[in-house]
């Protein structure tokens, strides 16, 4: 959709995309080359996909025309920014359930056009998931930097802003949703990423007690970080779909 200002009614900009079931969220950011990148989410925990345009993302025009597919194999990747510097797009992705509390790790993906990231076939380069005991996991693109499994990496933005201290020029912010059928509970924080010559190169807590400490599982965290967004007062905002807020992060000074 597209709210044109001033119009009364929204605008439709690519009908018929994908809906429902399984990861239901669509991400949309535009590019340096002016086309409009949409992330679409699998249907399903593992499975096969009838329609290519799930577990991908897909390139438009910036009026809805010109569909095809610029990355796939990809369950669901909620977080999309383009680098500031080498205009390569970034992805997070949340990788599958089911196969215990510690593998496969989710991921960052620098995505590449017309490469394949695994999903549903395989969890890494040259590593099977059991479901598909003879695919071929030669071709798969490896990730730029893998983290720790089930944290649920949501949104992420790089820091352009003056606000934060110096080093921060250049590195990323990502939300962590945090797991939901882990025996011990992780994510459900916002972590810096550490970026050198274009690249991910480590995760740092950035702003962490969402979750009480030592809580049983039922009870419900304080937040559930989803995305990220850089003001331009160089100010960080947080959002979070329990309780349902936004968060606004300042810096002040040490």
């Amino acid at each position: 959709m597209r709210f044109p200002p001033g119009a009364s009614e929204p605008q439709v900009v690519v009908p018929e995309i994908p809906s429902g079931q399984g990861h239901w969220t669509r991400t949309v950011v535009f590019g340096p080359d002016g086309k409009m990148y949409v992330a679409i989410g699998s249907s399903c925990n593992i499975c096969d996909q009838t329609d290519p345009r799930r577990a991908a993302v897909v390139r438009y025009n910036p009026d809805g025309s010109g569909e095809e597919i610029f990355a796939r194999g990809l369950r669901n990747s909620v977080g999309l920014a383009f680098h500031p510097t080498t205009r390569e797009l970034w992805a997070t992705n949340n990788d599958r359930d089911m196969l215990g509390d510690d593998v496969p790790p989710e991921r960052i993906n620098i995505l590449r056009e017309g490469r394949f990231y695994g999903w549903p076939q395989c969890n890494l380069p040259g590593t099977r998931n059991p479901e598909y005991p003879t695919a071929d996991c030669s071709a798969v693109e490896a990730p730029a930097l893998t983290f720790q499994a089930h944290s649920a990496p949501l949104g992420i933005a790089f820091y352009t802003g003056s606000q934060f201290p110096r080093d921060w020029q250049g590195d990323a912010i990502m939300a962590q949703h945090g797991s939901w059928n882990r025996s011990v509970r992780v994510g459900y924080q916002v972590m810096r990423v550490r970026v050198q010559n274009g690249r991910p190169t480590a995760l740092e807590p950035f702003i962490t007690g969402f979750l009480p400490p030592d809580a049983p599982s039922a009870q419900r965290p304080w937040e559930r970080p989803v995305g990220v967004l850089v003001l331009r007062d160089g100010s960080v905002l947080i959002s979070s779909d329990n309780p349902g807020r936004i968060l606004r992060v300042a810096y002040t000074g040490r």
